[in-house]
């Protein structure tokens, strides 16, 4: 999931830019993490009533005490449809979050570390689940996790019930190429492979998408900046796999120790100017990771066909395809988290970008820019230069604001890694640039079109809404105080091509807390984290909300920072849901 404030073509719709009166808020329960009790959040998600939308629209908490949820699926149409949720385990690194520590372990029945699918009916109210947890060896869903999404391939018709599951939330060796595509059954819950041995990384597999006659899924990433380091297991995990050939540039990158490393390479491993081919390294032909990858949906073996259609994004986790009838026909709208100060090739300040993805019309996958291009501008651009954080691999700590590195390791980070240096010696295609990029740190993490029921208002017909997870705290706000926190919220696109006009984009808050920040801190009812966004047969926009996590920042709020950062609290997972009135 995945992972700063500077954004002039984005407005912000505040509670008295909208008019709004904004009840009082509720007394917040407080809690605790089962692992490190200790550590606690602010819960009480009420209705709602801290979330500002827009007039015409009302939130309301469709589900709620729910664990890690990150994926949603409808089977039915507007009068009578069921709701399926996926709970995703264990999906960040903290000894509090270990799925292994819990009760009896990986197998326990009732572990919040591991993966699930609850099933409500139309009305929110529970009616089956869990489906696929883990309850023997080689049952449901990989206990380490994370899940991250779930669809049907007929949409709202149904047909085969599909998910993404991995062992990345182990951050060690046994992770590599552990992600799958699974069949769920709707009925017993019963977990069977589909695509097995896809790279598993800093991000693994994740959001999925069909058409007729293919699935198609985001491949995150097995590094943060292209370069194997320190935060990838410590080294022992698998390096990036190119979706064309590439050739590096002369440069190798020093996680200190006197380990320097190329770029698409193993830990250790210096190759400066070698060609790598396409898939090098890869479990099955045609799979390569930061990209979108396609196989046909009733191939007897699937593998066999899998296809890049897109590549050359850091993470471009959040998926969607724009109707037919829309001028964005055809292409497939990328959702990418930018990359962290942190591991071999740390940078800062870098954007979440909105992407148009195409495959060329010679079948091979156009090409938008990673690792060397962040945004609209290359990777070496000053802006982007590392400041010395905790998490860079030449960063010794030594509790020394504003750099938390010593003045000895800040500085040779300055050396190696200032400006930042490119991993390939050229790309291997002309880059599509992005349609738009988003406050670095925001993480976009769920699109979907809105249908003509819900336009109204400042939504019109066409346009889509985002959600942005909100950051983790690897790099400061690049902000000036007083500023609300990056994230944590749903904003609209409009699509302005009519007549003779050109397509343009015009974006704009729809959602958020009237606090600007996450709910658990302040204990109001709203947004935490949310991290999907889809809309139901009843009309109405359906945003999956992790729940509370602590980050690795200051965060002061944080009980007990020895038990590791990106603390999850189980049990504040909430399904909301905004419908036109």
């Amino acid at each position: 999931m995945k992972f700063r404030l500077r954004f002039p073509i984005i407005s912000i719709v505040f509670a008295a830019a909208l008019g709004l009166t904004l009840p009082a808020v509720a007394e917040a329960a407080i809690v605790a993490n089962p692992l490190c009790p200790t550590n606690t959040a602010l819960f009480d998600p009420g209705n709602g009533q801290n979330i500002v939308v827009p007039p015409g629209y009302k939130v309301s908490v469709f589900a709620s005490g729910l664990n890690m949820p990150t994926g949603i699926a409808f089977l039915g149409n507007s009068q009578h449809f069921q709701v399926y949720v996926l709970e995703s385990g264990h999906g960040l690194p903290s000894v509090c979050n270990e799925q292994g520590s819990f009760g009896t372990g990986d197998l326990d029945p009732k572990n919040p570390f591991t993966p699930d699918i609850l099933v409500f009916d139309q009305n929110g109210k529970s009616i089956g689940g869990p489906l696929g947890k883990p309850t023997a060896p080689g049952v449901g869903f990989q206990p380490a996790g994370p899940a991250i999404d779930i669809a049907f391939e007929g949409g709202f018709q149904g047909g085969r019930l599909f998910a993404t599951d991995s062992n990345q939330a182990t951050h060690a060796a046994g992770q590599n190429n552990s992600s799958r595509i699974v069949i769920v059954d709707p009925q017993t819950g019963k977990v069977t492979p589909f695509i097995t041995g896809l790279p598993t990384g800093d991000h693994p597999t994740e959001q999925l998408a069909f058409d007729s006659k293919w699935i198609y899924w985001s491949q995150g990433s097995t590094t943060n900046s292209g370069v194997v380091g320190r935060d990838n297991g410590g080294g022992a995990n698998q390096q990036d796999i190119p979706c064309q050939d590439i050739v590096l540039s002369q440069n190798v990158f020093d996680s200190g120790g006197g380990k320097k490393t190329s770029g698409y390479s193993p830990f250790g491993t210096q190759r400066p100017g070698a060609t790598v081919k396409a898939f090098d390294s890869a479990m099955h032909k045609g799979v390569c990771d930061g990209s979108i990858l396609r196989a046909q949906l009733n191939a007897a073996n699937p593998a066999d066909t899998i296809e890049p259609f897109s590549w050359g994004y850091r993470n471009g986790y959040a998926i969607r395809f724009a109707p037919n009838d829309h001028p964005l026909s055809g292409g497939m709208l990328v959702g990418e988290d930018g990359p962290d100060e942190r591991g071999a090739r740390p940078s800062n300040g870098a954007p979440d970008g909105l992407h148009l993805a195409r495959q060329n019309t010679d079948g091979s996958p156009d090409y938008h820019g990673w690792p060397d291009r962040f945004g609209f501008l290359a990777s070496s651009q000053a802006v982007f230069n590392p400041i010395g954080g905790t998490s860079d691999d030449l960063c010794v700590p030594a509790n020394n604001p504003p750099s938390n590195c010593t003045p000895a390791s800040l500085a040779l980070i300055l050396s190696e890694d200032v400006p930042i240096r490119d991993v390939l010696a050229f790309p291997p295609q002309p880059i599509t640039s992005p349609l738009a990029i988003e406050a670095a740190d925001s993480s976009f993490t769920g699109i979907d079109f809105a249908p003509k029921s819900f336009v109204g208002g400042p939504v019109e017909d066409g346009a889509t809404l985002y959600t942005l997870e909100g950051d983790f705290g690897f790099s400061p706000p690049n902000a000036t105080d007083p500023a609300p926190a990056v994230g944590h919220e749903v904003k609209l696109i409009n699509f302005a091509a009519k007549g003779d006009k050109p397509l343009a984009l015009k974006i704009q808050g729809f959602a958020r807390n009237d606090t600007g920040d996450q709910a658990f801190i302040s204990g109001t009812a709203g947004f935490n984290r949310p991290l999907n966004i889809r809309f139901g047969p009843d009309g109405c926009a359906y945003i999956v909300d992790y729940g509370a996590v602590r980050d690795v920042g200051a965060d002061t709020h944080f009980v007990g920072a020895a038990n590791g950062p990106l603390l999850q609290i189980p049990g504040t997972g909430v399904i909301w849901k905004i419908c036109k009135q």
